[in-house]
């Protein structure tokens, strides 16, 4: 799909604050009302926006950790791959799930409230999962940047 520089100019507004209203949306990107609230439909629909969520203050929310894994696994096999990503998916602590090139096969985003929950995390996640061969933790001690948007050129 082409994207002109005023679909840009929507995406990169609305990942700002998707909660503005189709109005003051238009004012900031110099459309009329009536074509803004046409394109951001069509952004929409053919996918491009794929869903609007709320962002929340975790520590409004009590403690939690944020823990990096590296994930290495024994064999290199299509269905086992597959079958922890689909494991991976499921579980609530898993935030984000990458598979990576090198010596670590994932790298798992996790967040958890506390050093207890990690390790109930690992003992039913983690350690039950028989094509893994080892596994590093990172503990986050402070998240110096927090972004969810994706780059618009």
């Amino acid at each position: 799909m082409f994207l002109d520089r005023t679909d840009k100019a929507i995406l990169r507004f609305l990942q700002k604050d998707s909660s503005v209203s189709n109005l003051q949306l238009s004012f900031a990107i110099g459309l009329s009302p009536p074509a803004c609230l046409k394109r951001v439909k069509r952004l929409k629909k053919e996918g491009v926006i794929s869903r609007e969520v709320a962002l929340i203050n975790q520590e409004k929310l009590g403690p939690c950790l944020h823990i990096i894994m590296n994930i290495e696994m024994e064999r290199d096999r299509l269905d086992l791959n597959k079958a922890f990503i689909n494991k991976m998916k499921i579980a609530p602590e898993v935030k984000q799930c990458y598979q990576v090139t090198g010596d670590t096969d994932f790298i798992l985003l996790v967040t958890v409230a506390d050093i207890q929950s990690y390790e109930a995390f690992c003992k039913k996640e983690i350690y039950s999962e028989t094509n893994m061969k080892n596994f590093r933790t990172h503990i986050s001690m402070n998240r110096v940047k927090f972004e969810t948007s994706v780059l618009i050129e």
